[in-house]
């Protein structure tokens, strides 16, 4: 099946949805303005029953079909936050907040929902209900944690659910997907080491926290290049160190450094855990210096479930054909924490592409429009087929 033509015929409203909520970015859960956007227009659509609030500032719209008290309940999400960047695009419809920007693509992803739920409010072309999820705080938040523990799988019956995010590099009549593994899981550390400060000038009356931090960076990546099955993923990458009072005259008491690891694997990402401690342990107790490690689990892995991936693949390839959806796309060392609701539920995560924009999280990044026709569209035939 190609696009739908009646999303086609709703492609120019969803354009203008998608555009003012770019103009509108709101940090992590405080999407209010956002979600009210989202509940006038479900209301307006006619959906059955819209729920405020799930996951501090989630939405969730039911849409009953036919025979809905039998029929099976998937769920559609989507994500409403925005990134704490300073808008560089040069759009007439740019960022009117300053310091906040929609450099994700979330904007995209819940306007193309919104297309699909009018349309699917509109036709009600299926047995069972559909539940269009509208998640606050992807970008670092966990969001998606907080409407699970929020009982939203329970509270709406849902069976199945699925997540869509843009991709630039993709053409957008293009999709992309893989079976298992596909995003990485997000651990985050901070470091900090307590030396013995000194006269720069007699630096063996002092415990240097510079040198030993430095010893630390450098030896993290022997986690990655002799700890880690070469077959298999790891990324440690520090992203700050500080230290010094801007003296170049004192060796500073303390030193700190921050980062994070990506892996793909349970085992690794918990061997990699294990010797990260152990490695920074091991280097402060040989030069005389303590150490205080906090090592945070974040985003767990994104899993997508074999028998969901394979529906999903069909129902892309009906949208734009099977040349055009790319079924063992590399997996990204990116996070999603679409992770937390695939552990509650079988589902499937899939990309759609943006075209040759700038990347994601840039100043320059814009969703493109171009695209919304093909996610609106395979949302609706993910739902009616899934529900026929």
């Amino acid at each position: 099946m190609p696009i739908v033509n009646r999303i086609a015929e709703f492609h120019d409203e969803i354009t203008k949805w998608r555009r003012h909520i770019h103009s509108n970015p709101e940090l992590m859960y405080d999407v209010h303005g956002t979600a009210e956007f989202v509940v006038e227009r479900l209301k307006s659509f006619g959906v059955d029953e819209v729920i405020e609030g799930i996951g501090r500032t989630g939405v969730v719209g039911l849409i009953r079909g036919r025979d809905a008290d039998k029929g099976r309940c998937i769920g559609l999400r989507a994500d409403m936050d925005a990134l704490p960047i300073f808008e560089k695009s040069g759009k007439a419809y740019a960022s009117q907040v300053e310091g906040k920007m929609h450099a994700c693509g979330h904007d995209g992803h819940t306007a193309m929902l919104l297309g699909a739920a009018k349309y699917l409010a509109e036709t009600r072309n299926f047995t069972g209900s559909v539940a269009v999820i509208f998640q606050p705080a992807e970008e670092g938040g966990a969001g998606g944690k907080a409407m699970v523990d929020d009982g939203m799988m329970e509270r709406f019956g849902i069976d199945e659910v699925y997540g869509m995010h843009n991709m630039p590099g993709l053409k957008p009549n293009e999709f992309a997907i893989r079976k298992g593994a596909f995003m990485a899981a997000t651990d985050e550390f901070k470091v900090t080491i307590h030396g013995l400060g000194a006269h720069a000038a007699y630096p063996h009356l002092g415990v240097d926290p510079i040198y030993i931090g430095s010893l630390m960076v450098q030896a993290l990546q022997g986690i990655v290049s002799r700890n880690t099955d070469p077959l298999k993923s790891a990324v440690v990458t520090v992203t700050g160190f500080n230290a010094g009072t801007g003296a170049q005259n004192i060796i500073p008491q303390t030193a700190e450094f921050i980062g994070t690891v990506r892996t793909l694997d349970k085992e690794v990402r918990t061997q990699t855990e294990l010797r990260f401690k152990e490695v920074l342990e091991g280097i402060a107790a040989a030069y005389g210096a303590k150490v205080e490690i906090h090592f945070a689990n974040n985003y767990p892995v994104v899993i997508n479930h074999d028998e969901q991936t394979e529906f999903a693949i069909k129902i892309a390839s009906e949208i734009v054909g099977a040349d055009n959806v790319a079924t063992n796309y590399p997996p990204s060392m990116g996070g999603e924490d679409f992770a937390y609701m695939l552990e509650a539920r079988p589902g499937a995560f899939i990309l759609v592409g943006n075209g040759d924009s700038a990347g994601l999280h840039h100043e320059e990044y814009d969703f493109n429009d171009e695209a919304i026709p093909m996610g609106s569209s395979y949302w609706v035939k993910l739902v009616e087929t899934a529900l026929s």
